[in-house]
């Protein structure tokens, strides 16, 4: 009888960004997977529907017979054919379940059944491996020391984070910019995604002396970041990025015009302006309530003429007012005030030649 491969050292699976093939049904994976993970699954959703339903009405042999009916013959035969297919490019890899249970073990069985190869499966699956995760994204939080970069909107404190390898991008991880005008192109991760990303990043960087991350608020977008990091963050010394007016509407111009732009006909170039057009439409109504009635129809004329000139004559002068006031008149007065709450953690505060020269001595 052949010994079935297990595997337990989930920090040398996350180290390594081992290929991790998930053989739980798409809707599992849909609610919480892992970044290096792909799903290619044992049975579809259906199937699991029907077994489970199965299990419960009639118990374990039975739903296991139904199983097998079901992915049976062609079935069965694309089901191998498409784990070989992840096999032959992941040698290296490994499976899963949900617990490590009956699904991976006869995933485990046919391939070596039909191939001879003993492809190692997770002990414990999706369960062990996300505790092992949320255990010591806890840990690491509570032991590094940790740098956050605080800075007006349009400062650059992305730019200046991603040219150190010890930074945590929290707002990339969320895929959102963290503001009302954050939302990017393809939708967030679900929370479960973000945690688990999260806890890899903090797993592959905690070596490091310093962690450095951007000040956020409690939430960036719809992800909520977890309470142990949210508490680290407020009690950790701050850096502050400072640039003058026309650097950040130059840089505020390029990351939510050109770029957005750029990306919403990258994804659908037929209807591309007529979705960035909305984005904006849509960010400038979420601060309505702040801005004001008044205030609001004001700017919604200044952005609609600035979309007319982008469209008809690819002239952009005419965000430039639009950005200038949303920065002055909407974002500075929130962060000076969160930022003289905190100005007893400011150790340092700079343009980004001597930030950046000074996070280099320091992390």
């Amino acid at each position: 009888m052949i010994d079935r491969l297990e595997v337990d050292n989930f920090q040398l699976l996350f180290e390594n960004n081992t290929p991790l093939m998930d053989v739980r049904a798409p809707v599992e994976y849909s609610r919480g997977s892992f970044p290096s993970s792909f799903n290619v699954p044992l049975m579809v959703d259906n199937e699991r529907h029907l077994v489970g339903r199965n299990f419960k009405k009639n118990g374990q042999l039975s739903a296991i017979e139904l199983g097998h009916q079901l992915v049976s013959g062609k079935i069965k035969k694309q089901r191998i054919d498409n784990w070989m297919n992840f096999i032959n490019q992941n040698p290296s890899g490994v499976l899963y379940c949900f617990r490590g249970g009956l699904r991976s073990e006869i995933v485990q069985k046919w391939i070596f059944d039909y191939s001879g190869i003993n492809y190692p499966r997770v002990k414990g699956g999706y369960k062990a491996m996300r505790h092992y995760l949320m255990e010591e994204s806890n840990r690491i939080t509570n032991s590094k020391n940790f740098i956050v970069i605080a800075g007006q909107t349009g400062c650059g404190k992305t730019l200046l984070l991603n040219k150190f390898g010890n930074n945590i991008d929290l707002e990339g991880l969320a895929n959102h910019r963290g503001s009302a005008f954050g939302n990017n192109v393809s939708s967030q991760p679900t929370q479960i995604d973000f945690e688990n990303s999260l806890s890899i990043e903090l797993i592959q960087k905690q070596k490091n002396s310093f962690l450095l991350i951007e000040d956020e608020g409690n939430n960036i977008g719809t992800i909520y970041l977890p309470s142990c990091l949210r508490t680290r963050s407020v009690k950790s010394n701050i850096v502050v990025l400072t640039a003058n007016l026309e650097e950040r509407v130059k840089l505020s111009l390029k990351t939510y015009v050109t770029d957005m732009l750029d990306n919403y006909c990258s994804v659908d170039s037929k209807n591309g302006f007529e979705n960035y057009a909305n984005y904006w439409k849509n960010s400038l109504y979420k601060i309505k309530k702040r801005l004001g009635t008044a205030r609001y129809k004001e700017l919604l004329k200044v952005l609609n003429n600035a979309i007319q000139k982008h469209q008809n004559l690819n002239d952009l002068s005419e965000y430039v007012p639009l950005i200038e006031s949303l920065l002055v008149s909407y974002y500075d007065p929130m962060y000076n005030y969160q930022i003289n709450k905190k100005k007893h953690r400011i150790i340092f505060q700079g343009d980004s030649k001597a930030v950046f020269e000074y996070l280099k001595k320091t992390v």
